[in-house]
C-alpha cells in the first residue's frame, strides 16, 4: 500500500499537468479492468466504454451529457492513450514556462469541448456520415492536447524542438503539420477524431489570437471551474468574526489607490514597449482586476 499512498501524495502535491496525466492513466486502468471482469463473467450487458464516449447523435447525447467531458479522458488503445500523454507532458512542460496551471486545466477542457462541438457538428451536418450517426462515438484526449499544442506553438512559434531524424524544427512548424495531417486524413478512416482534433487546435489558436490582444476567452470558464472545485474543497469549521472600525474605508480607499497605480504602470509600460514586454505575473495581474 506504500506505492499507493506515494501516488495519492504525488497527485495531491502535483500540478494540473501531472493530475491531467494520473487521471487519463487510472480511466485507462478502469477500463480494462472492467473488460478483463467482462470476459470472467461471460458478458455483462453494461460497457463502461460506451457510457463515457462521445455521441455524434443529439439524440443519444441528450441522455448522456456528462460524456461532454468523460470522452477526453477515455481510451481503449494503450498506444492511443501513450502517444496523448507524451504530446500533453511535452507541451505542457512549455505551457506552464508561460502561463498558469489553472488556464492549462482551461485550455484542455476547453480545447477537449470545441473539438465535440466540430465533432458533432459535422456529423449531423454532412450527408456522408448520415449512416454512420447513431453508431458514432468519439473518445480520447487529442482534441484537448491539440488545443495545448497550438497554444503553445503560436505563443512562441519560433521556440524549437529536436526531432529524430529531422533535427531542429520550429514548433508551429509542427503544429501546422499535424492540421494538415488531420485534414488530409478525414476521408481515410476515423473521420470524427480528426474532426476533434481540428476543433481542439482552433480553440488553441483562438486563444492565442486574443490572449495577445490583452483578452482572455476563459477568464468565465476559469471562474465556473473554480466555483465547481469549491463545492468538493472542505469547509472550514472555524468562525472568524471581524470588527467593525473607523479605519474600514481609509483601507478600501488605500487599496483602490493602490491597485489604480499599478495598472497606470502596466498601462504606461504597454504604451512605452508594448503588451508583449508584460511579464507574466503582469498579464495575469491585468485580467484579474479586469483591466
Amino acid at each position: 500500500m506504500e506505492i499507493w499512498e506515494e501516488i495519492k501524495a504525488s497527485f495531491k502535491q502535483g500540478s494540473y499537468l501531472t493530475r491531467l496525466i494520473y487521471v487519463n492513466i487510472a480511466v485507462f486502468v478502469i477500463v480494462k479492468l472492467w473488460a478483463v471482469l467482462i470476459f470472467l463473467l461471460g458478458g455483462m450487458p453494461f460497457s463502461i466504454v460506451s457510457f463515457l464516449s462521445l455521441p455524434a447523435d443529439i439524440s443519444q447525447l441528450i441522455w448522456k451529457p456528462w460524456t461532454l467531458i468523460s470522452y477526453m479522458f477515455l481510451h481503449e488503445g494503450f498506444l492511443h492513450l501513450l502517444f496523448n500523454i507524451l504530446w500533453l507532458y511535452w507541451f505542457g512542460k512549455m505551457f506552464l514556462e508561460y502561463f498558469s496551471e489553472k488556464l492549462l486545466l482551461s485550455i484542455y477542457l476547453l480545447g477537449g469541448l470545441a473539438g465535440a462541438f466540430l465533432y458533432i457538428s459535422s456529423y449531423n451536418i454532412f450527408p456522408v456520415f448520415a449512416q454512420s450517426l447513431p453508431f458514432s462515438n468519439a473518445l480520447g484526449a487529442s482534441a484537448s492536447v491539440m488545443a495545448i499544442v497550438f497554444a503553445v506553438s503560436f505563443y512562441v512559434p519560433n521556440r524549437s524542438l529536436y526531432l529524430f531524424l529531422i533535427g531542429k524544427i520550429k514548433i508551429k512548424y509542427i503544429a501546422w503539420f499535424l492540421v494538415a495531417l488531420d485534414i488530409l486524413s478525414i476521408p481515410s478512416g476515423n473521420s470524427g477524431g480528426h474532426i476533434a482534433h481540428l476543433g481542439g487546435a482552433f480553440l488553441g489558436y483562438f486563444f492565442i489570437v486574443e490572449y495577445k490582444k490583452g483578452k482572455s476567452i476563459t477568464r468565465q470558464f476559469d471562474k465556473f471551474i473554480e466555483y465547481i472545485f469549491s463545492l468538493f474543497k472542505k469547509q472550514s469549521k472555524i468562525k472568524v468574526s471581524y470588527k467593525k472600525t473607523g479605519n474600514r474605508d481609509y483601507d478600501y480607499n488605500a487599496q483602490k489607490k493602490a491597485s489604480q497605480k499599478e495598472i497606470d504602470k502596466i498601462l504606461e509600460k504597454i504604451a512605452k514597449s508594448g503588451y508583449s514586454s508584460l511579464s507574466k505575473e503582469e498579464k495575469e495581474w491585468l485580467f484579474k482586476h479586469g483591466a
